[in-house]
This record gives C-alpha cells, structure tokens and sequence, in this order.
C-alpha cells in the first residue's frame, strides 16, 4: 500500500516549518528592526524636547555658558551612546558631542532645513552630509522669548539598530525551532492516532471486498475510527450473516423444488412413454396437481417473503373479531381434523373480541400456525384455542399435542426453510416458511409472539394484538 496520506502529512509539515523561519527571518526581521527603530526614535525625542526646554534654552536666553552647555550634551550622548549637536537658526554648529568645542571656528551646515523632516520627528539618513553611514536623527527646535532659536538633533547609528533586530531574530528563530521539535509531537499523535487505525481500516475494507467477511479491524481506541471499525467488523458480520443466507436460501430453493419438479417429470414421462398405463393417468395427474399446487404455494410464499425484506408489507388496518375469526378457521380445517380424528377445543373470551390490525394478514397467521397444529399432532388429540384479554391486550394462543420441538430446534423454528428432522417425515408438503411468515406479520404489527414446547407433549404459539375496547 501506498503511504501517500502519511507522506503528504509530512510533506505539509515540512513545507509549514519552512514557512514559518522564512517568516522569521524576513517578516520578523523587519517587525523587530521597525519596532527598535521607533522604540529608539520616541525614546531620543523625549530626551531632545527636555534638553531643548532647558539647557539649550538657557544657553540662548545668556543664562548658562556654552562650555557648561558641552559638557552636559557630552554626559547625555555618552548614556545615550549618540552624538547631539545644538544647532542656531543660521545652521552653525555650536555643540557637537562627536568633536571638541570649536567656538572660534564652528562648523556650519549649509543644506540644513529643519522643515526637511516634514511632519516626522525623525529621519534616517546621513543627516545632511554629516555621516558617511546612515543615521537616526531626531530634532526638536529650542524656542526663547517666544521664538524659535536654534534645534536640538541626536544621532545615532542606523547599524547597531540592526544588530539589536538581528539578536532579536536570532533568539526567535532558536524558539522557532523549539516549538517545531516539540509540535513534532503532533505527527507522532497523527502517525500513532489517526494513520495507524486508517491503514487498519483500509486493509480491512480490502479484505472484504476480497470476500473474506471474517476478517477484524483491530483497532481499540474510542474515537471515531475506534467507532468506525467496529461499525465495519459490524457491516462484515452482517454480510457474512446475508451471504450465507444467500447460500441457503438457493441451496433450500433448489431442494424443495427439485422433489416436485423431479416426481411432474418422471410421471409425465411415464405416462408418455405407457409406462404408466392409460387407465391409471387420472391417479398420477392428481399426484402432478398437489406437486403443481405445492410449487404454487412455496413460490407465492417467497414472493411473500421478499416483499416483506424490501419492506413493503403494506397494512391495511381496520377493527375486526377475532373470535369470530378464529371460529371460520377452525370450521375450515373441520375436514381435515375428522380425518387425522382431532378434537379443536375453542375457548373464548366472551361473544366478540374486537382487535385492531390487518385482517387479512391475521387471518394468515391463524391459518399457518393452525394448519402447523394439525399437521404434527397425533390422532385422537386434542388443539387447544384460547383468546384472553390482559391490560389492553388481546393474547390468542393455540396449543397442540404434538410431538413437541427440541430445546436445541426452538431457537431455529423461526428461520427461513428451517424444518426440524422430527417434522420431515410428517409435513412433505411443507414449505419452511409458514413461521417466518407469520413472525414477519406479528412483528410489522407491532405486537409479539411467543412459543412453548416440550417434546413428546406438544407445543404452545402466543400472539398479541391490540384490543378495541
């Protein structure tokens, strides 16, 4: 299998660590080297406006001497690590902290303009020519008796600005790579959590497409793809449940047609080649017609069957008696209980029990587990039918004295073509689908149905339907 999810994932990762110390270098460069410039910018203004307030004022106002006013700019650029110069409106340096006191020959700045700045306090440049590298240079003008008298400018080296904003990229870019080691953590989360239970899900997904349905996903976390898998190991065991049905089914099929369709052809055959004599045709025509009508009958009852697994069982509800019901049933199978010599005891509730439900399909249920009744009781037995009424309930039970169901068969009675070996040799005409049938109508209804059974004493059915009171 390919790792290509895995390896993008690490691709990504990859591509984002990448990312993220370009942008520290360039982009955070520039943030950091703004950042000091401007922190350098206000903190050097702050310091032009006071000496401009004072010292330099005084010195225009003949209140302190020039020397005095040197000596105090050379100890402020020292702790500023800058050069200030006071300079008069007619651009003559009178204090330079970069060189000695010069008052009989001052330097003069002819391109000088304070309105160069414009609306900025600040500037980088080589402050008119003064510098052979670029400088910070603040001013602020020094006014006396209401006018303006000379400015004060502070300089400072563009370049140990950005050292400070190399430092300060450098210290982001170690934290940088730290928390990229430790948010290695994730891949190792996504590797352990996530892409390990994914490859487990996905190999199981092949198997099955491959057919092997007992395959299991092992995966043991209770997370979505814990939950995932085991939906999946669900969907296999299900699969599996319907393809061996599948097999069954056909394998059943194919039995219980083979039987009929094997005695219509060898009989018709018979008959066509006088192996069967004219004069006893009526008698094997008749045995070809319960074959044909034992065809009919399995064939409606999987046609049936199928309708009610696409569940479009379709009920057409309505209020109806089930004594009543029951007593038509009972008068039905007369025929054949006199034969078989079985005595129907029909115990009742009352005159008319009114329930509510599909008569139709009632009726059906009563038919089948009637005629199943019948078909494994003894002779000289008695069938039991009792309808009670309990909490709403109307409870119909009907209870042979048959040869009974094993403990181990009653689970199974209520599978499709399920017969029992006990019932083989006495319901040859059997379809194995008359409780599966009936389960399936009792349930679209709502309601339940129970069975007791005891070998060699016989077997009980009980289903309720819902009472009109």
């Amino acid at each position: 299998m390919k790792k290509t999810l895995f390896l993008k994932f690490t691709a990504a990762y990859a591509i984002l660590a990448l990312l993220m110390f370009l942008v520290t270098t360039t982009l955070g460069r520039q943030l950091f080297y703004d950042s000091l410039v401007s922190d350098c910018a206000e903190k050097l203004y702050a310091e032009a406006s006071v000496i401009a307030g004072s010292r330099a004022s005084r010195y225009f106002q003949r209140t302190t001497t020039i020397e005095d006013l040197y000596e105090n700019m050379l100890t402020i650029a020292a702790s500023n690590n800058a050069v200030i110069r006071v300079i008069d409106t007619n651009r003559t340096v009178l204090v330079n902290t970069s060189t000695p006191l010069r008052k009989d020959e001052p330097d003069v700045i002819e391109n000088f303009d304070y309105a160069a700045f414009g609306p900025r306090y600040y500037e980088i440049s080589s402050f008119f020519g003064q510098y052979s590298q670029d400088q910070l240079t603040v001013m602020y003008p020094v006014t006396a008796n209401m006018r303006t008298r000379g400015y004060v400018a502070i300089s400072v080296p563009v370049n140990t600005l950005d050292e400070g904003s190399r430092s300060l990229t450098h210290l982001a870019e170690i934290l940088t790579l730290v928390n990229f080691i430790l948010s290695l953590g994730i891949l190792l989360f996504f590797g352990y959590a996530i892409y390990r239970p994914l490859i487990r899900i996905t190999e199981g997904a092949r198997a099955f497409s491959n057919g092997n349905m007992t395959h299991k996903i092992n995966v043991r976390s209770r997370d979505e793809m814990g939950y995932l898998a085991d939906t999946m190991n669900y969907m296999a065991g299900e699969l599996k449940k319907n393809t061996d049905y599948q097999k069954n089914f056909i394998s059943n099929v194919s039995h219980d047609f083979r039987s009929p369709l094997t005695s219509i052809k060898g009989y018709t055959e018979a008959m066509m080649d006088g192996t069967i004599p004219v004069e006893m045709h009526d008698r094997y025509l008749g045995i070809i017609s319960k074959e044909t009508e034992r065809l009919e009958k399995l064939t409606k009852s999987i046609l049936e069957l199928n309708t009610m697994d696409a569940g479009k069982l379709a009920l057409n509800y309505s209020d109806f008696d089930i004594n009543g019901m029951l007593k038509n049933t009972a008068a039905f199978f007369e025929g054949t209980c006199r034969k078989k010599k079985i005595t129907l005891n029909l115990v009742l509730t009352g005159t008319n029990l009114t329930v509510h439900g599909d008569k139709e399909k009632i009726e059906q249920v009563i038919y089948n587990l009637l005629d199943n009744a019948i078909k494994f009781s003894e002779k000289n037995s008695f069938i039991h039918i009792e309808t009670t009424l309990r909490q709403k309930k109307c409870y119909v039970s009907i209870k042979d004295e048959g040869c009974g169901i094993s403990r181990d068969n009653l689970p199974k009675i209520w599978d499709r073509f399920y017969k029992s070996d006990s019932s083989r040799g006495r319901d040859r005409t059997g379809t194995g689908l008359g409780l599966s049938i009936v389960k399936e109508i009792v349930t679209a209804h709502g309601q339940t149905i129970s069975v007791v059974s005891t070998e060699n004493v016989g077997t009980e059915f009980v289903f309720s339907l819902d009472a009109v009171l």
